[in-house]
């Protein structure tokens, strides 16, 4: 804005110098009319250099706020970040374009109007070369986006590759965990079954007094899990296990009606011989 009043005065001292001349060469009765000419000529080209040198000022300023409003907002994440300084970018274009255009204008009204300054063509070589050095800025601002488009590209890929292999992390656990679980669950999957000689005779589960030695009936048993078994009623006075099981791992007692109960103690180590338990009743 200083340089702008600072030509203005400049401007209406030319007029005033090129007004002296002009009145001391024509005769008093033309001097009016010829002054008044001169005036409005000046009066209009001054006003529109004016309102140029005003419009070139203004348009930089906007431009600076905005490579401030784009150095701000690079610095975020996002998409809104990325359309904020798409859009910064193209006013910085269009009002680099209008200054262009403004200071070609300024240049030729000064060419080819009738007032002749060097202050004045210095400003406009000055403007020139402001437009110039903020080329240059927004080229290297330019650049930093670019570098900066280019680092978030790789860190979405890098993203995208690591939600992948989480993803897939993710998969393989699920998938390891159910056979972990399908694996635990055979592993502590156990049968047993309680009936009479005769019942189990049967079910080809007692042959020749021998025990699981033929091909017995499976759906006969109750699949039950080996941890949770704790206590088996057998609902009978008399009860005998025809499976192999560490005696120190359970007990045969009676309840209150005389009957026996299997109270399995230590269920690792009552199943690490058979998964199948056989107790024959009567």
């Amino acid at each position: 804005m200083k340089k702008v009043l600072f030509f203005a005065a400049c401007l209406l001292a030319i007029v005033a110098c090129d007004n002296g001349k002009k009145s001391a060469e024509l005769p008093q009765t033309a001097v009016r009319d010829s002054l008044q000419k001169v005036i409005d000529q000046k009066d209009n080209e001054i006003n529109d250099m004016m309102g140029i040198l005003n419009e070139v000022e203004e348009g930089f300023r906007q431009i600076n706020e905005a490579e401030k409003r784009v150095s701000v907002v690079k610095a975020g994440e996002g998409a809104s970040r990325q359309q904020q300084v798409r859009e910064n970018m193209q006013f910085i274009q269009q009002r680099m374009a209008e200054n262009r255009e403004l200071i070609a204008k300024l240049r030729n009204q000064v060419k080819n109007g009738t007032i002749k300054s060097e202050q004045l063509q210095q400003t406009i070589e000055n403007l020139t070369k402001q437009l110039e050095e903020k080329d240059h800025q927004i080229k290297d601002l330019y650049a930093q986006l670019e570098a900066k488009d280019i680092h978030i590209e790789e860190l979405d890929r890098t993203v995208s590759t690591l939600n992948k292999n989480v993803n897939t992390l993710q998969d393989d656990n699920a998938k390891k965990t159910n056979t972990i679980n399908a694996q635990d669950k055979q592993l502590n999957t156990g049968w047993y079954v309680f009936g009479t000689k005769k019942e189990l005779k049967e079910q080809n589960i007692l042959v020749d007094g021998k025990v699981l030695q033929s091909n017995f009936n499976k759906s006969y048993f109750t699949k039950v899990d080996i941890r949770s078994l704790k206590a088996l009623k057998l609902y009978s006075k008399s009860a005998k296990l025809l499976t192999t099981h560490p005696s120190s791992s359970y007990k045969l007692e009676r309840n209150a009606q005389k009957q026996y109960v299997l109270y399995i103690t230590n269920p690792q180590i009552f199943w690490s011989t058979s998964k199948y338990l056989v107790v024959q009743v009567k």
